[in-house]
């Protein structure tokens, strides 16, 4: 032995032919050669590691001993089983070659053998030598003695050679079960928390589909797509329908259609530890980058928004209202008719309240920038805009007498929050108006018209007064009314008042009035809600509900105010209000057997004037239209949107999980079906507008 700073060192080296004898038992170490750098260790083997050759520490043990090759055996605990094969010719051959330059480890049988912990490879290249007559079968073999093995293999493995992941699941499960928790098996082997329970999750896969990825007919992804359930007949089921098309997104599609994902409107609105503490079932992709989830019980996530909805409803129901009514979708067949708040004028308590909230939030947007705004800070921004939003709803009341007989729907909105609508009268609470103030309302609203109506109705001689014939009446209204007509065309800007006017009667207030007006202009729009689900709580239909209901609180309560109080308008707000009502007339609707070509092309001239973007307020989603078309009609569309390889890659697919896919490569795209495009000229909206039509016939 060679000292070294006082201390005697081993060494492990082989010569190329066997020189040494085997010994006959185990006994002290004392070799002549020195240790090779990669096994030194400053000032000896005073510490419990070395340094291995790529700079990790190695576990060593003070007692050294020499262990002949036929009576080591691999320990059932060695944590290797795939790849443990995998270059043994090469590494015999370095052993040959230049020696053994790394003990193994083992532990000591009751039948005097030795097992083996780690070092299994190196085992096997040396019985791969010795069956080749390279060396005696009693070699003696430098190994260090421990006493436990199992994670001292793993260490080993997990530093020196990256190990195969499904050993790793299997060696961590082991220690799991031993009472170790995740984070301390990420600190022992230096690994990190995820890792650790990426692999730990591994074990709800079914044990052939485990088989099959150590025998390399499945890859690690394609295996960890497998855990979003832990139903190994599901998972065989998948499996096998796959075939030879199991992709990591395929798998986990087909696995988890049937399911609600997280990022589903009711998940966001009701929370998702809401959900499980209330029992519900989840799948988790620990794999997956977003962390993504996938709910199991819908009529339970259900029942919990609508409970969580009616608890927001009692608390509307305080404000007066005749009753509430919850749904996770707005019920617009509701046949209510719909009031609307007014303007009233804010204490001035109210208005301090709501300037000192305005300056409190500009000076913190003012003191902290965007990017460096923490956590108290962002909570103190929310409260704020809070309070100036409570405060500013103030300057809007409803009539006190409507609150006793409407109501109010607490609906799911589109975009996972509460939907309050107030201010529905159901047509068995309307409150009949006192008798005569009907009359007493149309007379005022005659007298506000700047030309007399008297001559427009029948009257009869009264106390010898002078009665006119029907014909005679008839005839001079048709006289006013071509007057009429030549007097308005020579006042265009009376003409846009006029035209405003009898709009916003029908409008804003056409529930409750006969629409006094004597412009025969209709808004004869058709309800759209019956032809698209769900298309009045879209983005559109949201944008101009609180359009509508904006306008409806400046306006005054009575019909016959509303002309007056136009007058007052400057003309870019009354030009807005004209653009608001007119644009409630448009219909673009196809129905089936009316041919309406021409309506498509002069919709199409509109959306070409407007800068129409489709894709803005719609997106080509399963409900919205993958899943209402056919499969040719879908790898159409994406063979348009994305590629014709990626299209090609879908016809495998089931209808179902081809729509999903479709949905998931279509929506960061700009496609949109030919219905909703806007042709770039007249002359390709004349085409589009031949065919869609047809389609429809």
């Amino acid at each position: 032995m060679s000292r070294r700073s006082g201390s005697l060192i081993p060494s492990f080296h082989l010569p190329p032919n066997p020189i040494r004898p085997p010994r006959k038992a185990p006994g002290p170490l004392a070799l002549a050669t020195p240790l090779p750098t990669a096994l030194a260790a400053p000032g000896g083997m005073a510490g419990d590691h070395a340094s291995v050759g790529n700079g990790e520490r190695f576990p060593m043990s003070r007692e050294l001993i020499e262990v002949p090759l036929n009576k080591l055996v691999v320990a059932e605990s060695n944590v290797r089983r795939t790849g443990a094969k995998d270059g043994v010719e090469e590494l015999a051959a370095s052993i040959l070659a230049h020696g053994l330059l790394q003990p193994l480890l083992v532990v000591a049988c009751e039948d005097g053998r030795y097992a083996v912990i780690a070092g299994s490879r190196r085992l096997a290249a040396m019985k791969l030598l010795a069956k080749r007559k390279a060396l005696p079968r009693g070699f003696a073999v430098p190994v260090m003695v421990r006493e436990a093995g199992e994670e001292e293999s793993l260490a080993e493995n997990v530093v020196r050679m990256t190990l195969h992941p499904a050993d790793q699941y299997e060696a961590f499960r082991r220690l799991e079960l031993s009472g170790l928790g995740a984070a301390d098996i990420a600190a022992r082997f230096g690994v990190s928390l995820r890792i650790v329970r990426q692999r730990l999750a591994l074990g709800a896969v079914a044990p052939h589909l485990m088989q099959a990825y150590r025998d390399g007919e499945l890859t690690l992804a394609q295996l960890e797509a497998f855990t979003v359930t832990d139903d190994p007949v599901r998972q065989d089921q998948v499996y096998q329908a796959l075939g030879s098309f199991r992709e990591p997104w395929r798998i986990r599609a087909a696995l988890t259609q049937a399911d609600i994902s997280g990022r589903d409107r009711r998940v966001q609105f009701l929370g998702l530890d809401v959900y499980e503490m209330a029992g519900g079932a989840v799948l988790r992709d620990l794999f997956s980058t977003t962390d993504e989830v996938w709910l199991t019980d819908a009529a339970l996530l259900d029942r919990l928004c609508l409970g969580k909805l009616g608890e927001i409803a009692d608390q509307v129901a305080q404000e007066g209202w005749l009753w509430t009514d919850v749904a996770l979708e707005f019920p617009h067949s509701h046949g209510c008719r719909r009031v609307y708040p007014f303007a009233v004028e804010l204490t001035d308590d109210v208005v301090q309240q709501r300037l000192a909230a305005n300056v409190a939030l500009e000076e913190l947007y003012t003191q902290h920038p965007r990017d460096e705004v923490s956590e108290e800070v962002a909570a103190e921004m929310a409260r704020l805009d809070e309070e100036i939003t409570r405060l500013s709803h103030q300057a809007y009341a409803y009539d006190p007498a409507i609150i006793p007989c409407a109501g109010v729907f607490v609906v799911l909105g589109h975009d996972g929050d509460a939907r309050i609508e107030r201010g529905f009268v159901r047509p068995q609470d309307e409150v009949p108006e006192p008798e005569g103030e009907h009359e007493a309302k149309a007379a005022q609203a005659s007298n506000n018209d700047s030309v007399s109506a008297d001559v427009t109705m029948p009257v009869e001689a009264e106390s010898g007064g002078i009665g006119l014939s029907d014909r005679l009446i008839a005839d001079l209204s048709a006289q006013r009314t071509v007057a009429l007509r030549d007097v308005l065309a020579r006042q265009p800007d009376i003409a846009m008042l006029a035209l405003a006017h009898t709009l916003i009667l029908q409008g804003f207030y056409g529930r409750r009035y006969d629409a006094p007006s004597c412009l025969t202009i209709r808004i004869e729009a058709p309800a759209l809600a019956q032809h698209a689900e769900g298309i009045d709580d879209g983005p559109a239909a949201r944008a101009i509900t609180e359009r509508h209901e904006e306008w409806a609180k400046m306006m005054p309560q009575e019909a016959a105010e509303l002309w007056d109080w136009l007058s007052t308008l400057d003309r870019d707000s009354r030009d807005a209000l004209l653009a608001h009502v007119v644009a409630q007339s448009v219909n673009a609707l196809i129905l089936p057997h009316e041919c309406r070509t021409s309506v498509i092309r002069d919709a199409n001239r509109l959306a070409q004037a407007t800068g129409l973007a489709m894709r803005d307020y719609w997106s080509p989603t399963v409900p919205a239209y993958l899943g209402r078309v056919t499969k040719a009609a879908i790898m159409q569309a994406v063979e348009e949107g994305v590629s014709n390889e990626a299209a090609q890659r879908l016809g495998s697919l089931t209808k179902v999980e081809m729509a999903r896919q479709a949905e998931r490569l279509l929506v960061e795209t700009d496609w949109l079906p030919a219905g909703l495009r806007t042709p770039a000229d007249v002359a390709e909206g004349e085409q589009e507008a031949v065919a869609f039509a047809q389609a429809a016939e």
